[in-house]
């Protein structure tokens, strides 16, 4: 089959939707990669690629610069993924952390019993087992799938997945959230550093979930990756400004990485549907093709989680504040941020149609690739050797790529599309007199620089 070329792709893709157009551009240009294809996929799972690592990298820098970096309130940490059975027992996952599943038995298709019931009928049944069965079993509704109407019933499904270690005689669990690894280290921090309430501990790393039906590409997956706060707060401060702030905070980050505002929207869970220990929980969805999805929460735990590992492992957890002479057990507002819907979300904010070409306009600080250099014509070695050597001074402090390959114009449209924000030519006229070609993505204007004056030019303009 003759492969198209890239003005009959671009034509053809332009009838998907967004999150179609999404997962197709990101296999083409080496963003998001199925797992283990070659095999047939295994179980949504993806790979990150090599513009796709950048990106993921450039927004965990991003997160971490705003949150902890640029705050003397805050210190983070890096945790690990296995952790001791115990403290899954005092958060109470071991028992409690269930998803409700069902079965169709024509097809053999699993659903999450909640969701399907909702979509069927309009109700919210979550954590009714008995009502969903009798509803799925009536025999009035029909799978989605196949049209059959003979279900299982609802059963419960623990979500965390389940492994072995030598020398432990009890089941070990993959993390399903990063929060374990920070409260327990709670103490090991107060200790060894000079924090005072209200103070803050992040971190970013793997959490594991045995969803039953991950779904939407990398927004719904097994294995994916947290970037998670637990901000410590005095119980008899007034909570409710400082949560306003977080949840502001919340809202700077994900606009600072290309999102826009009104496709953004707050959702506080009902009262009757908090965790038994949250006081407020708030989402920030963001508004994709499949509907609205969260990419952040926001909760007010109370004080479980420390007076439970404290009960647990029967040692105090607790901050001494000497100004008061005062003992007492934090309450803790949890900012949370999922990285790879960050991603997502980035990449379906910046996935932009102009006339015949593609440009993700992803703000410079998170682009994959910062500058491209390319020679006029690859078949000239004095341009070619002057082009390597700009790549090589820029590459010092900027991500680089060299490109030579087909005429100007492609390599224009090639770097438009992974979202390089500058490229950097270099032609016979600039040998002579010392200077390049820059072109901007946005604008697509072009402009003269002196090549001794590159470096200064990106610094200023790549801020």
């Amino acid at each position: 089959m003759k492969p198209q070329n890239d003005k009959a792709r671009y034509m053809s893709e332009k009838k998907q939707d967004t999150m179609q157009k999404i997962v197709s551009f990101s296999k083409r240009r080496g963003f998001i990669f199925p797992a283990c294809e070659i095999y047939g996929g295994f179980a949504n799972a993806y790979s990150y690629g090599p513009y796709g690592a950048e990106l993921k990298k450039n927004i965990k820098d991003a997160w971490w610069s705003m949150f902890v970096k640029e705050r003397a309130d805050m210190v983070g940490i890096d945790g690990p993924i296995l952790l001791h059975p115990k403290l899954w027992q005092a958060s109470g996952h071991t028992d409690g952390f269930n998803d409700a599943m069902v079965d169709c038995k024509k097809c053999k298709k699993r659903f999450r019993a909640d969701h399907l019931v909702e979509e069927l009928t309009g109700q919210d049944l979550e954590g009714q087992l008995d009502e969903m069965t009798k509803i799925l079993q009536s025999g009035e509704y029909k799978c989605p799938e196949c049209g059959g109407k003979d279900f299982t019933e609802a059963r419960n499904l623990n979500m965390m997945f389940k492994t072995e270690m030598n020398g432990i005689n009890e089941p070990v669990y993959l993390r399903p959230e990063t929060a374990g690894a920070i409260f327990v280290d709670f103490k090991n921090v107060t200790d060894s550093m000079r924090v005072k309430v209200p103070f803050g501990i992040a971190q970013i790393g793997k959490a594991f979930r045995n969803e039953i039906v991950a779904r939407n590409f990398i927004f719904r997956i097994r294995e994916f990756e947290q970037m998670e706060i637990e901000y410590f707060i005095d119980p008899e401060m007034k909570w409710e400004p400082l949560f306003n702030e977080w949840l502001d905070k919340q809202e700077e980050f994900l606009i600072s990485i290309g999102v826009d505002k009104e496709n953004l929207r707050r959702y506080e869970h009902p009262k009757d549907k908090l965790s038994h220990y949250s006081q407020k929980t708030v989402d920030l969805e963001y508004k994709f093709s499949f509907g609205w999805g969260e990419i952040t929460g926001l909760a007010h735990r109370s004080d479980f989680d420390l007076t439970q590992h404290s009960k647990f492992s029967n040692q105090k957890l607790e901050y001494f504040d000497a100004v008061n002479n005062r003992r007492y057990v934090p309450h803790v507002l949890e900012p949370t941020f999922g990285l790879d819907r960050s991603v997502l979300v980035a990449m379906t904010a910046a996935y932009t149609e102009e006339e015949d070409r593609v440009v993700m306009k992803f703000p410079k600080n998170i682009a994959p690739i910062k500058v491209a250099v390319f020679p006029l014509l690859k078949n000239k070695p004095d341009l070619v050797a002057k082009a390597k050597e700009i790549l090589g001074e820029l590459s010092k402090k900027f991500t680089c790529e060299f490109d030579d390959n087909g005429n100007i114009g492609k390599r224009y449209r090639r770097q438009d599309e992974i979202g390089t924000p500058y490229c950097v030519t270099v032609d016979f006229d600039g040998l002579e007199e010392g200077s390049v070609t820059v072109r901007d993505r946005d604008t697509m204007e072009q402009s003269r620089v002196k090549m001794d004056e590159l470096d200064k030019f990106f610094e200023e303009n790549l801020r």
